[in-house]
């Protein structure tokens, strides 16, 4: 059936990578399913007052995905954060300092199918945090994310927060400093457009991290994952196909993409929702300064925009080569 089977006998270093992938990625694909059958399975046996108390407290904590989460320096520290990026590996390198008498809005992109290089800012997996240690990093991820039962709290001890207006103002624009909420920029769209070795971002219409930034006077910080559209293998969906325009419809309705996609398997090296083992490296530019503006005129968010556009483009150019990108290769920008 072309299924190239993995051997026997692997290395015990190579087997704990591979349970950190699995570790990850459950929580992505199966734990919004899975706490939804248990509560399931709670009502059916007459546990309501388990279910309860954990609406209870959903109620109580639903403002914490609002408010700067609660992330847990020792579960983003722990051992299986190390194996998931040396799966890859997934390596980090930063152009510049964060000095933390600023606040940072990180912008990531590519997004990928499911953007394996933000796993920089979960956890300490790739030293990330031992690099930048008086940075608290957020990731920002849909609103919906929160409303899985245990997943949520999950997301919310590794620092993830919400990407609404709400939540960036709070973590942001307070008076507390060191805080770097970091948001892939493309989105769902942008996921449709990941394809081995192609370099397509949805950009020029996203402003509303800009207008953010001069809002909140957050430093502005673009950020690529070189290898990142490389780890899945995509149904070709070009412009303006029945399976683009199906894809972009579902999104318009449901708030994410569908993209069908293939990677490798646990026992197997061609089929699966894994990734394939692909070289990762996320590479930090350096800050872009932003001085607050309460009320930014289109003017300003435009013109901050392009210069966010050519920061972005010239860290591409500069380290693309490095990281086996080939010269002809451009950034696509839409």
């Amino acid at each position: 059936m072309g299924i190239e089977l993995a051997p026997l006998h692997v290395p015990l270093e190579r087997r704990l990578q591979t349970m950190g992938a699995i570790y990850h990625f459950f929580f992505v694909f199966l734990m919004p399913v899975l706490p939804i059958l248990l509560f399931l399975w709670l009502a059916l046996r007459g546990y309501f007052i388990m279910i309860l108390a954990y609406m209870g407290w959903m109620w109580w904590d639903s403002d914490s995905p609002r408010r700067g989460a609660y992330a847990s320096r020792f579960l983003r520290n722990l051992r299986i954060h190390r194996w998931l990026c040396d799966f890859f590996p997934l390596k980090f390198h930063a152009n510049a300092p964060l000095p933390n008498d600023k606040n940072y809005l990180i912008g990531l992109h590519p997004h990928g199918i499911i953007c394996v290089s933000v796993y920089n800012f979960f956890g300490n997996g790739s030293g990330t945090m031992d690099l930048f240690p008086n940075i608290n990093f957020h990731i920002c991820t849909l609103v919906s994310q929160f409303y899985f039962p245990l997943r949520r709290e999950w997301a919310l001890l590794h620092g993830m927060i919400e990407a609404s207006k709400d939540s960036l103002r709070y973590t942001l624009g307070g008076s507390s400093k060191g805080q770097a909420a970091v948001i892939v920029v493309g989105g769902a769209e942008e996921a449709l457009d990941a394809h081995p070795g192609k370099y397509v971002l949805t950009l020029k219409p996203r402003k509303g991290f800009i207008r953010m930034a001069l809002e909140t006077g957050a430093h502005l910080v673009p950020c690529f994952g070189f290898g990142e559209n490389n780890l899945y293998v995509q149904a070709a969906n070009g412009q303006g196909t029945l399976l683009r325009r199906i894809q972009t419809w579902f999104k318009k309705v449901a708030g994410f993409s569908p993209p069908l996609f293939y990677g490798r398997g646990i026992f197997n090296y061609n089929f699966g929702l894994l990734p394939f083992r692909h070289e990762l490296h996320t590479v930090l530019g350096a800050p872009i300064p932003v001085e607050k503006t309460e009320s930014p005129t289109n003017e300003q968010v435009d013109a901050l925009h392009a210069l966010y556009i050519q920061k972005l483009t010239e860290l591409f150019e500069e380290h693309k080569t490095k990281f086996g990108v080939d010269e002809d290769n451009h950034l696509i920008i839409h």
